[in-house]
């Protein structure tokens, strides 16, 4: 019986992913025609990008898989596109973060930041084909070379035990940052 390397999850991960920026696709046309957004699809996008695409998929990668590779004597080329793939990361949080200040201003009356918000999503849907197509395709699979069955195994059980925290560390910081506004 063949073992699920530790990109096998990640590698699941990308498909939903794929069908989130899907979805923000096909609403961005209704977007377009309406000239009006809601407030409930873009706190969906943020939060299905921030909780799920960076913390719980990113997370994985940098806090676990590059870590480790980190410790390898890896190629210049892998090295290269681990660099590359981080930079990325960060590009994508940054570009959420302002998704979060445009629709404020929006919401709040502001009608001039319909077209910003219309590009950042735009640039969400655009980003993530490529950025998955260059993990699952140019990176994953041939940085599992560096590891020993035993090390690969131990990654696939480091990344389950990430992802059982995860739900736990995001909900104690919705109930922390309720309390801070309550001042308990």
């Amino acid at each position: 019986m063949r073992k699920m390397m530790p990109i096998g999850p990640l590698m699941i991960e990308h498909r939903l992913i794929e069908r989130m920026i899907r979805v923000i696709g096909e609403n961005m046309k209704k977007i377009e025609t309406e000239e009006r957004v809601e407030r409930s699809f873009i706190e969906t996008v943020v939060d299905f990008i921030r909780t799920y695409a960076d913390r719980c998929h990113h997370g994985k990668e940098e806090d676990i898989l590059f870590r480790e590779l980190k410790k390898k004597n890896i190629s210049a080329e892998h090295t290269k596109i681990m660099e590359e793939l981080i930079q990325e990361h960060v590009w994508g949080r940054n570009t959420t973060g302002a998704l979060v200040s445009a629709p404020r201003k929006y919401l709040g009356g502001d009608a001039s930041q319909l077209p910003e918000i219309i590009s950042l999503l735009s640039h969400l849907v655009d980003f993530y084909p490529r950025h998955i197509e260059k993990e699952d395709r140019h990176f994953f699979l041939p940085v599992m070379e560096y590891f020993s069955q035993e090390e690969r195994d131990g990654l696939l059980r480091e990344g389950f035990e990430f992802d059982q925290k995860l739900i736990h560390e995001k909900y104690k910081g919705v109930v922390e940052s309720e309390e801070k506004g309550l001042a308990l």
